[in-house]
This record gives structure tokens, C-alpha cells and sequence, in this order.
């Protein structure tokens, strides 16, 4: 298995504009996600009232808002992006997982497949050669 410093030099080898402009758009969108958490709370409760009687919602809901919009400032600037992407993992399975518990949701299983597979490419892959990181020599 390949540490994390392997890793990383096989990623700034490997880094490209195109990588780099889908890490910022993963970022944006998450921010965006937890914005829109914050603003339609209903729509949040809603989500997880389907999961039957689920204690601290409020607190649930707090905590994914506020993940999803410091993580994601976090990854478009590529500062401890793969910490970042740690924080995200568990709330973007529940966003996967859910889709099968309530009813079925085509558009939100779109979303939460694709983070998903964005969440497991930049936790291999890190924050890339054009990152704060690299910048800070943290992933050289």
C-alpha cells in the first residue's frame, strides 16, 4: 500500500488544470449544499424525518451545514484537503444511503453518487500541485 507521501508525489506528477478546476467545482458545490441546508431547513428536517424518529436533528443539521461550508471553502483552495474530504465522507454516505431508506429521489441520488466518487478520487488523489498545501509543502 502507498504511503502518504508516495501518494502525494505520484499526485503533483499527475495534476492537471482540469483536476484542479474539478476539486474547486466539488468544493463550490459543497459550500453551496450547506448554504442551501441553512437556508431550507424544511426541506433538510423532511429528509431526515424519513428515517424515522431521529434525535437532535437540529444539531444533525448544524453540523452538515457547517461541514459542507468550511469543507468546502477548505477543498477549493486546497488547504488540508484530504481532512476536509474525512469531515465530508460521512455525511455524503448518509446522502447516498438515504436514497434508499425514504423514497426514492433520482436527482439527489445523482448528487450524492457523484460527491461520493469526487470524496474517494481527492482522498487518494489529495489537493494537487496547485493547492495551498503544495504551496505550504504539505504534500510534497
Amino acid at each position: 500500500m502507498m504511503k502518504t507521501k508516495e501518494l502525494n508525489k505520484w499526485a503533483n506528477a499527475h495534476t492537471s488544470y482540469p483536476i484542479d478546476l474539478l476539486r474547486i467545482g466539488f468544493g463550490i458545490f459543497l459550500f453551496l449544499k450547506g448554504v442551501s441546508f441553512i437556508t431550507e431547513k424544511k426541506y433538510l428536517h423532511d429528509l431526515l424525518s424519513a428515517m424515522g424518529g431521529f434525535g437532535s436533528e437540529m444539531l444533525l443539521i448544524h453540523y452538515v451545514a457547517m461541514a459542507h461550508m468550511v469543507g468546502g471553502v477548505m477543498i477549493v483552495f486546497g488547504f488540508l484537503t484530504r481532512w476536509s474530504i474525512w469531515a465530508q465522507l460521512p455525511i455524503v454516505l448518509c446522502a447516498f444511503l438515504i436514497n434508499f431508506i425514504g423514497d426514492f429521489n433520482t436527482h439527489n441520488f445523482i448528487q450524492a453518487s457523484i460527491a461520493l466518487v469526487l470524496c474517494v478520487f481527492f482522498l487518494f488523489f489529495g489537493s494537487g500541485k496547485h493547492s495551498v498545501d503544495y504551496n505550504l509543502k504539505l504534500e510534497k
